[in-house]
Formats: structure tokens, C-alpha cells, sequence
């Protein structure tokens, strides 16, 4: 009986391939975009958390600060930092943000020559030891070199500041590569920042010190507030509002998916009233009735899903391709986000099948067989 209900149902979404195409499409388009926005948001959160978490176990930066851009933390904290027992090295960070001609926002790192992030990055042309050598020298990404259209030797305008390109380096992170790095002392100046750091990014002698680190902190410099790289990854509030900003306007997109596939059911029942009076006539009950329904919304909506999972990849593959975004999108999708999308299409799937299959559970076959 099994067997007969599914072929009934693969039968039924057959004969009415333009009702099940229609159904499935819109489900797709909703799981793409779900799956793209999702995707693109969780990249850059990932891309950020590389910047911070580059050779590093803890972060430092001021308690209760709303932005990282915000955070304080000078060259005293730092050498308090540097000296506590569970340190094996700490390097200081300031973020910044920029204009340059025709780029309204470019994002500055003030680092310190000897930062683990400078060794680890391919040298693409300039030297190393070019960093530092010159307050007005800057390092600058293979991103950034190509959007400001300059090599080694040219000169860039930095708000109002002129600074001459001392190397081009390359990383893995599209935030980095798309930013100009600075040595700290020049970037401090630049954006007047005195003798503060954004971040201290701290190496420690061994995992297991982390809560005495965290316990030295609290107690040496109690406005600052030292957290392990995943903690921050979960508890900070910019990335906690980009993740719900990136559910939400997916589900929304979804949800619109969603109600096509209801709509294509209410009509797919209303039209079928005569036929489904013929299967009560021959025997099937009000349940086999309404798991028929159901049953053909779930499989539109998992055909549906998976054409739109494939046009999701295929999207967000493209995006990465187009040269102005190049390094800045990257898709990041773990297993139980992608399991999370499949479960929200099927229960919309099944949502959405409700009330058709409720009405149809109702027809009265003496009744449904006058139907005109």
C-alpha cells in the first residue's frame, strides 16, 4: 500500500509537471538565497576571525567596548601584558578605516614589524625588511594594489596624507589583502590615536594557562577583558548581529519560496476535487487523503531544495569571481547550517501543505462527485 501511495504521488506531480515546476522553482530560488546570503555573512565573520586570531590564543582589548574599532589599549597594558608569566608573546594591532581616490572605505592594519602576520604573508614584490624601514612607507595587499592601481615606488594618498608604497604582499584573508598595513607608530599618528593599540593579540606558553591568564588580566588591568579566539567568535555582538541579520533575510526569502509552494498545493487540490471524491470512493480514508497531499508538497519541496542548494554554490561561486568583490566573498557553510536550511524547507514544505490537505480530508465524495 506504501509503495502504490508514493507511485500515486510521483503519478499525480507528473501529470501536472508545469503546477510541480512552478512549485519547485520557487522553492529553489528560496533556498539559494537563503543558502547565499547565509554563506557569504558566515565567510566574513570567518575572514575576520583569521585577522584576530592570526598565531594567537587570546585577544585583549577594553571591557564593554560596542566595536573593536573603539577599543583602547596602550603601550603600559601592553607591557603589563608582555610581562605576565603565561605570555610567550603578545603583539599589539590598530584597526583603522580610510578613504583613498575613489575608494571611500579601505581598511588600515598599524602593526609592529616583528607581527607573525607580515612573516606569514608572500611577499609579492618589495622586501621585507621595507616594513617599518620609513615612517611613509606602507605595505599594501595584492587586492588594494589593484583597485588603487599602485606598485612599488608609487605613491598613495591615504586621507590627507601622501605614503609610497614599500612592498605588495599577498594572504589568504580578502580583508588583509584588500588593506594597507602601516607600522603602528605611523598609523597611530595618522588616525591620532596616541600610544594605543586596538587589540593585543596574545601567544601563550600553553593552552592549559588560559584561566590564569584570563584571572591576571581581570586583576593587573581590570578594564580590559582577555577572551579565548572562540569565545569572541560566539559573544561578539557585531558578529552576533550579522549572523541573525544573514537568517533573517534568508528565511524571509525563503518563507516567500515557501508560500509558492503552499499556493501551487491549494490550487493542485482545488482542481483535483473530483478526483480525490474518486480515491474516497474507492476506498482511501481521510488520512491516505491528506499524507497524499503532503506527501507531494514534501517531495516538490525537497526537489526544490536541492536544485536550490546547487544554485546557491553556483551563485556564491560566481559572486567570488566578480573582480570588485574578488577576496571579500567567501563562502563558509558547515554541515549542521546546511542540515538547518534542508529542516526549515521541509517544515515549509509541510506548513504549506496544511490547509490543502485539510480541505481534501473534508470532501464529502457524494457531494465532490457533482462538482462542476
Amino acid at each position: 500500500m506504501r509503495l502504490s501511495h508514493l507511485r500515486l504521488v510521483s503519478i499525480n506531480l507528473r501529470r501536472h509537471r508545469v503546477r510541480t515546476l512552478i512549485g519547485a522553482s520557487g522553492v529553489a530560488l528560496g533556498v539559494a538565497a537563503m543558502f547565499s546570503v547565509v554563506a557569504v555573512v558566515r565567510g566574513a565573520i570567518g575572514m575576520f576571525e583569521k585577522i584576530l586570531a592570526h598565531d594567537s590564543e587570546m585577544l585583549v582589548f577594553e571591557r564593554s567596548v560596542s566595536d573593536l574599532f573603539f577599543s583602547a589599549v596602550d603601550d603600559e597594558d601592553l607591557g603589563t601584558i608582555r610581562a605576565m608569566p603565561e605570555v610567550e608573546s603578545a603583539y599589539p594591532v590598530l584597526f583603522g578605516l580610510v578613504s583613498a581616490e575613489g575608494h571611500p572605505v579601505v581598511t588600515c592594519f598599524g602593526l609592529t614589524d616583528e607581527d607573525p602576520r607580515l612573516a606569514a604573508a608572500e611577499w609579492t614584490s618589495g622586501e621585507r625588511s621595507a616594513f617599518g624601514a620609513r615612517s611613509q612607507g606602507v605595505v599594501i595587499g595584492t587586492r588594494a594594489s589593484e583597485f588603487l592601481a599602485a606598485e612599488v615606488g608609487d605613491r598613495i594618498r591615504l586621507g590627507n596624507t601622501q605614503y609610497e608604497v614599500a612592498a605588495v604582499i599577498h594572504t589568504d584573508n580578502g580583508f588583509e589583502d584588500g588593506g594597507v598595513f602601516l607600522p603602528l607608530s605611523t598609523a597611530r599618528e595618522h588616525f591620532h590615536r596616541g600610544d594605543v593599540s586596538s587589540i593585543v593579540t596574545v601567544k601563550l606558553r600553553a593552552r592549559s594557562m588560559v584561566e590564569a591568564f584570563r584571572q591576571r588580566v581581570e586583576t593587573e588591568v581590570p578594564y580590559l577583558t582577555a577572551l579565548e579566539n572562540s569565545e569572541f567568535n560566539r559573544g561578539y555582538s557585531q558578529f552576533r548581529i550579522l549572523r541573525a541579520t544573514g537568517w533573517a533575510v534568508g528565511t524571509a526569502a525563503f518563507l516567500l519560496g515557501g508560500l509558492g509552494v503552499a499556493n501551487t498545493m491549494v490550487l493542485s487540490v482545488f482542481v483535483r476535487i473530483r478526483e480525490l471524491a474518486v480515491l474516497k470512493s474507492c476506498g482511501f480514508s481521510h488520512g491516505q487523503v491528506g499524507a497524499l497531499i503532503v506527501g507531494e508538497s514534501l517531495v516538490v519541496t525537497v526537489v526544490g531544495a536541492a536544485a536550490g542548494l546547487g544554485i546557491g554554490v553556483a551563485c556564491t561561486a560566481a559572486l567570488a569571481r566578480v573582480p570588485w568583490l574578488q577576496g571579500y566573498v567567501h563562502m563558509r557553510m558547515e554541515p549542521a547550517v546546511l542540515l538547518a536550511i534542508v529542516v526549515v524547507a521541509c517544515v515549509t514544505g509541510i506548513l504549506g501543505a496544511a490547509y490543502p490537505a485539510r480541505f481534501a480530508m473534508k470532501i464529502e465524495a457524494a457531494r465532490a462527485l457533482r462538482f462542476e
